[in-house]
């Protein structure tokens, strides 16, 4: 057992430490618990604000969203007027008011492979259903493309991933 505890003298070089350095090493202890206590407060203090403004901010939204329910909203998604590649289940699907689209366009000389990595990309920062990324991507196609996509008969397209088969089979080509 002998050697294992370090004393005073220890730590010091093997002499003894006098009074006046246990004493500076205790003030110095306490300048720094006093400099952590000062610091845990100011931490607490922000801890507290940053409380208060999550609560207000969370009250803004559910009222927001009261308020959006309270208004009368024609739905993003126009009714069925006309024969569409999409299942029902697609068609009848909401686009999310605050969802905001992908802005990239495909014309048919694009490469079909960049355009899906695109779309998905966007995609994932906005989320949406498997219905709603299908409506999307339906709106990234301008011109012969979009032909293409009229075309496919009615009720055809059942699922993103159907779609996306669909697509890359039309486009893989160019």
């Amino acid at each position: 057992m002998r050697g294992t505890r370090q004393g005073p003298a220890a730590l010091n070089g093997g002499e003894g430490l006098t009074l006046h350095q246990v004493m500076e090493m205790m003030r110095a202890l306490q300048e720094e618990m006093g400099a952590s206590k000062v610091n845990q407060e100011r931490i607490q203090a922000n801890l507290v604000a940053s409380q208060a403004m999550n609560k207000e901010l969370h009250r803004d939204l559910q009222t927001r969203a009261t308020e959006r329910k309270g208004a009368d909203q024609e739905p993003v998604t126009p009714p069925r007027e006309f024969p569409t590649p999409f299942s029902p289940e697609i068609v009848d699907a909401v686009i999310p008011a605050m969802l905001v689209g992908p802005k990239v366009t495909f014309t048919g000389v694009e490469d079909p492979e960049a355009h899906l990595t695109a779309f998905h990309t966007q995609m994932m920062l906005v989320g949406g259903s498997d219905a709603v990324r299908c409506k999307l991507f339906m709106s990234t196609l301008v011109g012969t493309t979009m032909e293409w996509f009229v075309s496919l008969p009615d009720g055809h397209v059942t699922s993103f991933p159907q779609l996306t088969k669909l697509f890359k089979a039309q486009y893989i080509a160019n």
